[in-house]
């Protein structure tokens, strides 16, 4: 009897889960909230989960992508964790910016590596290697360093079609190879390398092959597809990661998901000064509201990678209410995803997956609505979890069981002909904020 325990590590949260050789989850998993952005304090973070629920045979670990910690000869952190979040730096000037996603099927944008490792070097950060999170938790929990090809492919530094550090990339920015983690997906021990927690999803809720989709909203928002292949081509928008050798990831990622969610309630309050209801917005008339809501509080990723971009709401009067704003914001975010699909397509069949999606079946319906097809709710609670350990068991020979679906949201046929000219709008106006 193989015990396998998944850890994933997320941007608001740790949690481990146990599972049998058949992939199935044991009762009594452990989550703890964090906002950690101290590595070490993160780590500890880790061991406390991994200690709730007990060893196993195999450790397999899914980690938030794109995250950087430099650190010196002795491998201790020079800097907190550096997320996708921190946004802060510029393009580096000596990259071409379409021979750069083509080469690495990433953006000069500062969710990922060159940026950062740009700005680290002109605040005189003397870094002796670069790391991801994933990269130091398991340096810290078996005294060895490695990264894996999902990880490596999240940076923003490597190639992913030739699966090696990119060499123009490096040189640009002054780094050698040796400042880098070994490549290899290879265990150490029982302990297997971090991949990306949005490859790790897609596996866990049984959205695999190119025609399906998983449109996650947790903190942020991805919608994104995990097939086989030889090799890939970029597409424009779209970045595209590896999850092993053998597949890749590709899709789009938005800044505002569960955040811009959490804000709205934060900000805005009912008409008796209560907190901001939002169960039953699906119920409300779309478009009735009037505005355009542009969800870009986090700057943009997918599909203009604009880190300086904002939001913004057009249309406000007197008559406009919280619920009309709120209702606004989430139909927005919808659009967004309604774009990335396209770029995506062909996509045949959508599953709803993330904390935040999950949590709201108005928003689930509102996004049936804007896509104007079938949406497959997942009954899968640890999306990254379960699917890093279905991948560690698929290594061991062992095939992965079905992922359950909850239910199915249909459509609203006539709302979604309203949504259509609402896209468009929101198109528009995007457009104008770009030109003026």
């Amino acid at each position: 009897m193989t015990r396998l325990v998944a850890l994933d590590v997320g941007s608001s949260s740790v949690r481990a889960v146990a599972y049998d050789e058949h992939g199935r989850a044991e009762p009594g998993d452990a989550r703890l909230l964090t906002a950690e952005l101290d590595a070490e304090g993160l780590v500890e973070a880790c061991r406390a989960v991994l200690s709730e629920v007990g060893e196993g045979d195999l450790l397999a670990v899914s980690c938030f992508w794109h995250s950087l910690i430099a650190v010196d000869r002795h491998d201790r952190p020079l800097t907190p964790v550096l997320s996708w979040r921190d946004l802060a730096g510029g393009e580096p000037p000596k990259l071409d910016p379409v021979g750069y996603h083509r080469r690495t099927g990433c953006f000069l944008h500062p969710a990922y590596w060159p940026a950062k490792v740009l700005r680290l070097a002109q605040q005189g950060v003397e870094a002796a290697r670069f790391l991801s999170f994933g990269d130091f938790l398991l340096l810290r929990l078996t005294g060895e360093l490695r990264t894996s090809i999902s990880t490596a492919s999240g940076t923003g530094l490597y190639d992913p079609n030739r699966c090696t550090w990119d060499e123009e990339t490096l040189d640009a920015l002054g780094i050698d190879p040796s400042q880098l983690a070994p490549v290899s997906d290879d265990p150490i021990g029982n302990v297997y390398p971090a991949l990306g927690d949005g490859a790790c999803s897609n596996v866990g809720v049984g959205a695999t092959g190119r025609d399906r989709a998983a449109v996650m909203i947790g903190t942020s928002g991805a919608a994104r597809v995990v097939y086989a292949a030889n090799r890939a081509e970029p597409r424009a928008g779209l970045f595209l990661y590896r999850l092993d050798e053998r597949r890749f990831c590709e899709g789009g990622a938005l800044s505002d998901g569960g955040n811009l969610h959490a804000w709205l309630l934060a900000t805005l309050r009912d008409v008796d000064g209560g907190a901001l209801d939002t169960s039953h917005l699906d119920e409300q008339p779309p478009g009735a509201h009037g505005l355009v809501f542009l969800p870009f509080l986090g700057g943009e990723r997918s599909l203009g990678w604009d880190p300086s971009r904002r939001g913004m709401i057009d249309g406000l009067s007197f008559a406009t209410t919280t619920r009309d704003i709120a209702q606004a914001a989430l139909e927005a975010v919808c659009y967004r995803f309604a774009d990335v699909l396209e770029a995506l397509e062909p996509v045949e069949s959508i599953v709803a997956t993330g904390g935040a999606l999950l949590a709201s079946p108005a928003w689930v319906q509102i996004l049936a609505d804007v896509l104007g097809r079938p949406v497959e709710v997942s009954a899968v609670e640890e999306g990254s979890a379960r699917g890093a350990a279905l991948i560690a068991l698929e290594r061991l020979g062992s095939p992965a069981p079905p992922a359950p679906i909850d239910h199915v949201v249909e459509p609203r046929l006539d709302r979604h002909e309203i949504h259509l000219h609402a896209i468009a709008e929101q198109r528009a106006r995007m457009q104008t904020e770009e030109t003026s």
